[in-house]
């Protein structure tokens, strides 16, 4: 930073009593709670293999793998039949035949913007690359691996310092930057790969240096998924396996047959020290900087519209004016009751934004691919949910399209639903689609924390285009519950102690919600059934704010009406 920006910024912190001089005990302030942490106790740890939230030791990981194999389902547990805990598929890939088997590792990616932002622990994976490659260890070659900083910074540097060609070697070339397999980008594995997976019905294994590892979200087809730092992605790569333990087990063997230890090729904190210290230096910084706003040929050759209003392409499978707005109504109509709504889900805890909206790629057997390919694509064609963000017909079929989201009206993992009127099994955007047609409409039951992990606005949207008009749960995430809010959806949260398992819902009854006019702040309204019974439920709009968008039908309505001057 230049002279004149610290300045400007010590200013800024003197004036609002933030700038704080350490060295004086009469500066120090007041904390309601201090947390003390013995650093001896700190050890080297990985989190999954379904939340980001679960840590395990790396000491302990290959017994921690081998209880969850066999634990009932949950967050911890695949229930894996004890005859089917050896199971060994082997295939053919590029000529060579492999073997895979629970815990091998099929993706290894070097990823995030906060994680690969950390010089130390991004030369520390370069570092080990440049000994394990030099010790004549590779990682096999059907592991997907890949690496993508979230700064070109760091390109810069692992250039400097001489790494790249060993994390080359190791297969971990840049793809790009920015959000990539942490948000479910990983793209296909090899043909061959998926289908050893299936046909063994593995729990195949994913590591990656992200943020999350939410089910479904990193791929279908890796059903454990660890976080890890850089370095360790490197090594559970060369170990291609989960289900090791780097004290005891070897990576591989040199060329004279004597073992290599993860202990053996882990560069030294001060050489990490040293070559950050020489090769990460502010000039990087600078230049990346200085360059960011220049885009690259191919960007800067787009032709982008000179009108003021978009125009729309009505046979784009990407984009499309969003029907948010189509039934608005320039003056407030009042709260609306909701009268005998369906129930279309019965989710149980954790429900996260991957498993309500998931970003990743978009399975052939989907209501969404089978949209695309009703306009001319083929599978190829299909990308991810993600990329079509931008399309709300696409969005609402991806609505609830996690392959592992649980719904206790069906009997397997997966997107589907029970229409109650038929009792027939579908896809759960079909299901909504009927309820539509019926004019009834919809809510949801969950347990705990509903609509955890990223804050994702189509968690949201894609449930209101849907037809869910209100969601009862155990407890709420902090901000999904202000998303739902803004979009207009009453989040209603069962009181103390209770939930839908312990008042004896179904879900087959029909709710009826009747709001009063007077709205106040975490009021208790009551929900009616069908069969004459009713519950308590307290109501989530927790500030002014909150009943202000919701009387607007949502944040985008009343920022409309705030535009116009009609509120």
């Amino acid at each position: 930073r230049d002279d004149t920006k610290l300045a400007i910024t010590e200013q800024y912190l003197k004036a609002n009593n933030l700038f704080r001089n350490f060295n004086d005990s009469n500066q120090d302030p007041v904390f309601s709670e201090i947390v003390e942490l013995d650093l001896s106790t700190v050890v080297p740890c990985c989190s999954g293999p379904k939340r980001p939230h679960d840590r395990v030791p790396v000491s302990e990981m290959k017994e921690d793998f081998h209880k969850c194999l066999i634990n009932k389902v949950g967050f911890k547990g695949y229930a894996v039949p004890t005859e089917k805990l050896s199971t060994k598929v082997p295939f053919v890939f590029e000529g060579q035949e492999y073997v895979l088997q629970h815990g091998s590792v099929v993706i290894a990616a070097i990823t995030s913007c906060t994680n690969t932002s950390n010089p130390s622990v991004m030369l520390a994976a370069g570092l080990l690359a440049k000994n394990a490659v030099e010790a004549g260890l590779s990682v096999q070659p059907y592991i997907k691996t890949s690496l993508s900083p979230g700064s070109g910074v760091v390109t810069y540097y692992l250039r400097e310092s001489g790494v790249t060609p060993f994390l080359e070697k190791l297969g971990f070339n840049i793809v790009g930057y920015g959000c990539m397999t942490c948000i479910g980008n990983s793209g296909p594995l090899p043909d061959e790969v998926g289908q050893a997976i299936e046909k063994g019905e593995l729990v195949a294994c994913g590591v990656l240096s992200g943020n999350r590892n939410f089910e479904g979200r990193i791929h279908p087809l890796t059903r454990a998924n660890y976080l890890a730092s850089p370095p360790l992605v490197i090594a559970y790569a060369l170990a291609g396996t989960v289900d090791i333990d780097f004290d005891k087990d070897p990576l591989g063997t040199r060329s004279d047959g004597s073992p290599v230890f993860l202990r053996d090729i882990w560069p030294k904190r001060d050489l990490v020290q040293a070559v950050e210290k020489e090769f990460v230096v502010p000039a990087m910084f600078q230049d990346v900087y200085s360059r960011i706003s220049d885009g690259n040929k191919r960007w800067n050759e787009l032709e982008a519209p000179s009108s003021h209003l978009y125009p729309w392409d009505e046979k784009s499978t990407y984009i499309k004016s969003p029907p948010f707005f189509d039934d608005m109504e320039l003056e407030l109509t009042g709260v609306k009751p909701i009268i005998k709504a369906a129930v279309l889900l019965y989710l149980g805890d954790s429900v996260t934004t991957d498993h309500i909206s998931p970003a990743g790629s978009i399975a052939r057997n989907s209501p969404a691919a089978r949209f695309l390919a009703a306009r001319g694509l083929v599978p190829r064609e299909f990308n991810s949910y993600g990329s079509r963000r931008g399309h709300d017909e696409v969005m609402a079929r991806s609505t609830f399209a996690n392959i592992h989201l649980i719904n206790k009206f069906v009997k397997k993992p997966g997107p589907r639903t029970i229409y109650h009127p038929s009792g027939e099994e579908m896809d759960i955007f079909d299901a909504a689609q009927l309820y539509k047609n019926d004019q009834r409409p919809l809510v949801i039951l969950a347990g705990k924390e509903y609509g955890s992990g990223s804050s994702r606005d189509w968690a949201a949207k894609g449930p209101w285009m849907l037809g869910v008009r209100a969601v009862i749960a155990e407890s709420f995430e902090r901000i999904h519950r202000s998303n739902l809010v803004g979009m207009g959806l009453i989040p209603l949260q069962f009181l103390e102690g209770q939930n839908a398992e312990s008042l004896g819902l179904t879900g087959q009854e029909s709710f009826t919600i009747v709001l009063p006019d007077d709205l106040q702040p975490g009021q208790l309204v009551t929900v009616e059934l069908d069969n004459g019974l009713n519950f308590q439920a307290k109501l989530r709009f927790d500030t002014e704010v909150d009943l202000t968008y919701f009387r607007h039908g949502g944040i985008l309505n009343y920022m409309v009406r705030r535009t116009l001057g009609v509120c």
